[in-house]
């Protein structure tokens, strides 16, 4: 197997993971915003973690497969900052937000910064659309 295989597996494992992390923040966002009891079902505590680990287990992969270094990417660097963003925002969002209205705010800005990286990771851009 080349590099460029292993580089293209851990990349289609952190895409679905992506996509998967999306979903279960979407349901538990829906879940939170209606006051649904599901969102305190063991699988719904258990799954997001599980999921987030192999995300970021690819992700760290990748950077070692790649040789990549986040400090020389700036682009790297900001995708970083704004995983610390969303997941500060998804905390008062799904559990520490004093009100819903709290809530459902911080739930819109974690999705907005979630768009955010995805866009800096499509054109490496820290600014995308900016060259």
């Amino acid at each position: 197997r080349s590099l460029s295989m292993d580089y293209a597996i851990l990349r289609d494992l952190h895409i679905g993971t992506i996509l998967a992390t999306l979903i279960l923040f979407l349901l538990r966002g829906f879940w939170m915003m209606t006051d649904s009891p599901r969102l305190k079902d063991r699988w719904v505590r258990v799954v997001p973690h599980v999921n987030d680990s192999l995300l970021l287990f690819a992700a760290i992969a990748m950077l070692f497969v790649a040789g990549l270094n986040p400090i020389d990417q700036p682009w790297l660097m900001a995708k970083i900052i704004g995983l610390l963003a969303y997941i500060g925002l998804g905390t008062i969002a799904l559990k520490r937000g004093k009100t819903r209205s709290v809530r459902v705010k911080a739930l819109i800005a974690a999705l907005g910064v979630f768009a955010y990286i995805v866009a800096v990771a499509m054109t490496k851009q820290v600014i995308p659309g900016m060259t």
